[in-house]
């Protein structure tokens, strides 16, 4: 089952962006790939419950169990040895990722306090955008009861577009609330 984001897309998105970036062939119009989801855990090299209740809430969140990324250093200054965890990541693509991203866009952002867009100036040069969250609690998916301590998470979209004029465009068109400059 196709979700309304992915039937937008195929429907109105692709026919505007062909007529407004002047593509010839239908293959050259950008598109999501993935949605990567990281959280850094800091304080879970010397708390094995913030990695449990982390691990949780981001399966919740995204519907997909997060991978534990481990230190390849050691590094002395923060108390970390080689092959600690350090932070948790998903990479969702496909029907999980148009989900996710509806989720996002509809209900997680405008739950932000004071929201009044997200920044436009976050893309890196290729039309890919990362976005940062502070606290987890914007996903309608977690409770306010079960979560032990307010955490943050990166964001990042992935697309096929060259320039992040067209990466700009898909994303706005997806429904981005982007920021007025």
């Amino acid at each position: 089952m196709a979700t309304q984001l992915k039937t937008l897309y195929q429907e109105k998105i692709v026919p505007q962006l062909m007529e407004q970036f002047q593509y010839s062939n239908i293959h050259q119009v950008p598109k999501v790939i993935k949605v990567t989801v990281n959280r850094g855990l800091g304080e879970a090299a010397q708390n094995a419950k913030a990695l449990e209740s982390s691990l949780n809430e981001i399966a919740v969140i995204t519907g997909q169990k997060p991978v534990v990324t481990r230190a390849k250093k050691a590094i002395a200054g923060f108390k970390i040895r080689e092959g600690m965890p350090v932070g948790l990541m998903v990479t969702l693509r496909s029907e999980r990722m148009y989900a996710f991203l509806e989720r996002l866009i509809n209900l997680a952002l405008p739950r932000i306090r004071d929201f009044r867009g997200i920044s436009p100036k976050s893309f890196d040069g290729h039309g890919n955008y990362t976005l940062g969250i502070r606290e987890q609690l914007i996903f309608p998916e977690v409770e306010y009861d079960s979560i032990d301590q307010v955490r943050g998470m990166d964001i990042s979209i992935i697309t096929t577009a060259n320039t992040d004029e067209e990466g700009r465009a898909l994303l706005k068109e997806m429904g981005m609330p982007f920021r007025e400059q």
